[in-house]
């Protein structure tokens, strides 16, 4: 027999999961000697292997499946499953049901990741999305949504493309305000617990249909191996269905042994010590990543969880949040935390080592020592170094790797690793704070510099000169003109930002770019800070106010003039 894999179907092997080459025999009974019950399909499933050369092989190689005809009726819809599905026992469907997540059609205007911001204020509420750890049991609540209690922009934007997103931004509805499992309808059909907040549609949402006392058992099993293979059995395109999500058998009496095992007082309340979950408690000893929470502490940061005092979480979590009040003392208070010591304060890394020796101290006395230190510094790529070389050469870049390129600490500096560099909380670094640090410290680094030069100090001379570009470059930003602007494609012209005066709901992508444009950051391209202004995906509707400028392309590279700025204010106004 030869197979040939050049035809019109040839793109298919080329192909995972959907469009899946798969060889089918299928009888037709003609042969009326054949008995019904006798009929059988052959099938050969090359689906998984990579590559035309890799399939072709596989054809000759791999063992050909049957699987009785009459057998496969009694599948769920009927679906042609390759292995037997379990009999006799009830779908999950009778039991539960699950729910799609929602779709904002503009992601970039409405999603951001929570530490955008400084917790859920302002409209914005948390927002589950895809699964950044695949063990956990509390994982994907990274983002948040801005729903404005579902009557602001969002909503508007819907109206305005019924009949495109025919309301898919409250799609999952249902499962708000529920506890369930959130299930990955991609890959391997990852599980986590959902909090009841609303949830991207690469999710959906499975819970009870009535007996709650079921959600731990149904827990387990969506969050074994055994699941998802019972759901590729039935549905091996790329994004699994809703529907097709409970269409599984279900051993309940099975799963609530296992249940009672693997959770014997139900359920965990939230906790993580992931920080890039919202739920993480805030402190810095048993935290994931220790270095970044301690420098997010210092320069003023705070976890939704540490100021939501309603939001549900462990005893645990809010054991670790209530000795987070023994730091801070170590907070600065303008979310500016120079790396060399100006204007009287401390170098940057003898402020954070007080923070980190007070996060072990205060926990358990006399827990600090030395080799602590060498360990976190080993763990994030400095060993053998100190913290004032991990936070000049290593912080920024891992900070924006761990953020999801959206950082909110902003490492400014000149250029020189014995120059001028400061920390600043990008939520606090409004336009007086930016005048701050070019008068404040930076200046001060410059007289210094100054002074240097007079006593004929080696190297003074380099620096100062590097300030002042630094100053140059930051009063540019202090200004706005072209190309160091901000410009918002979902804001007309008279509401655009004028000069450095960010609007956090705008989010860091946007805001970052007159500090990237003006090169004055530790990382200013890719791949180490990965923030570009490419055209969005989608179409703007005919409302949007530079739909005619742009023909509904949604373009953010755009520059605007303080002057054409503040006519259309004060016209507007």
């Amino acid at each position: 027999m030869t197979f040939e894999c050049d035809g019109p179907g040839y793109g298919a092997f080329n192909t995972p999961l959907n469009a899946a080459p798969v060889l089918i025999s299928i009888d037709s009974g003609h042969d009326k000697l054949l008995k019904e019950a006798s009929r059988q399909l052959s099938l050969l499933d090359v689906a998984m292997m990579e590559g035309v050369a890799e399939k072709r092989a596989a054809l000759f190689i791999h063992e050909v499946k049957r699987v009785a005809q009459k057998s496969q009726l009694s599948n769920p819809d009927s679906v042609v499953s390759f292995s037997d599905i379990q009999k006799g026992l009830p779908l999950l469907s009778e039991v539960a049901v699950a729910y799609q997540g929602l779709r904002t059609g503009d992601i970039n205007r409405f999603i951001q990741c929570f530490w955008e911001r400084a917790g859920f204020t302002d409209g914005w509420e948390p927002f589950q999305t895809t699964i950044d750890d695949k063990e956990a049991i509390f994982s994907g609540l990274t983002g948040m949504i801005r729903w404005e209690s579902g009557r602001g922009a969002l909503h508007a934007y819907a109206a305005a493309t019924r009949a495109r997103l025919h309301d898919m931004h409250e799609s999952g509805n249902r499962a708000w305000g529920r506890t369930g499992v959130a299930v990955e309808q991609m890959g391997g059909l990852c599980a986590t617990l959902s909090l009841g907040c609303k949830f991207d549609n690469s999710l959906a949402v499975i819970y009870p249909k009535q007996d709650n006392s079921l959600l731990p058992a149904i827990a387990c099993y969506l969050r074994s191996d055994e699941y998802s293979e019972s759901v590729r059995q039935i549905d091996q395109s790329i994004k699994v269905t809703n529907a097709n999500l409970v269409k599984v058998p279900f051993d309940i009496s099975r799963w609530k042994v296992a249940a009672a095992e693997d959770y014997p007082f139900g359920l965990p309340k939230p906790h993580s010590d992931d920080l890039v979950q919202s739920i993480f408690h805030g402190h810095p000893q048993p935290a994931t990543d220790p270095l970044q929470v301690a420098v997010a502490r210092l320069t003023g940061y705070r976890w939704p969880a540490e100021t939501d005092t309603k939001m549900e979480l462990a005893d645990e979590a809010r054991t670790w949040i209530a000795r987070c009040e023994a730091l801070t003392e170590h907070v600065d208070d303008d979310g500016i935390v120079c790396l060399p010591s100006v204007r009287g304060e401390p170098a940057a890394h003898d402020r954070l080592l007080k923070l980190l020796i007070d996060a072990w101290e205060t926990v358990e006395p006399g827990s600090w020592k030395p080799a602590v230190l060498d360990k976190l510094l080993a763990d994030a790529d400095c060993a053998g170094k100190g913290l004032d070389v991990w936070l000049r050469d290593k912080f920024f870049e891992q900070h924006s790797k761990r953020f999801h390129h959206r950082p909110f600490i902003w490492q400014v500096w000149d250029g020189l690793k014995d120059g001028f560099a400061a920390l600043v909380n990008y939520h606090q670094f409004d336009g007086k704070n930016l005048e701050r640090l070019i008068h404040t410290y930076l200046g001060d680094w410059i007289r210094q510099q100054e002074a240097g030069v007079r006593d004929g100090i080696d190297g003074a001379q380099t620096r100062l000169a590097a300030a002042q570009d630094l100053k140059r470059r930051l009063e540019l930003i202090l200004e706005g003109e072209p190309p160091y602007d901000i410009f918002v494609r979902w804001k007309s012209l008279a509401e655009q930002p004028i000069g450095w005066n960010p609007d956090l709901n705008d989010g860091v992508r946007l805001n970052i770019r007159p500090f990237m444009t003006a090169e004055v950051l530790r990382h200013n391209k890719k791949p180490k800070l990965n923030i570009t202004w490419d055209k969005d995906r989608g179409k703007d509707v005919e409302s949007a106010p530079w739909f005619h400028k742009f023909k509904g392309d949604r373009i953010n590279d755009h520059h605007l003039k303080v002057a054409e700025k503040k006519a259309a204010k004060e016209l507007k106004d």
